[in-house]
């Protein structure tokens, strides 16, 4: 996967929280620990996101996305 932005972190998953239209995803790292992303439910869904899955974080000014 090619993308712009270059702040990115490795981590699993450690909680999906799956809402009428956002998805929390909380994301176990090794520094700073564990950080939480809030994206769209259909986004969740869209990338089949689990627990235990191996994904990066993208940060970007304004928030944090998932890539898996």
């Amino acid at each position: 996967m090619e993308i712009s932005a270059r702040n990115g972190i490795k981590g699993n998953i450690a909680d999906v929280k799956l809402g009428e239209v956002m998805a929390s995803i909380k994301i176990e790292v090794t520094e700073p620990g564990v950080i939480t992303a809030v994206i769209t439910r259909e986004s969740a869904e869209e990338l089949d996101l689990k627990e235990g899955d191996e994904v990066k974080a993208i940060i970007k000014s304004t928030e944090i996305m998932v890539a898996k």
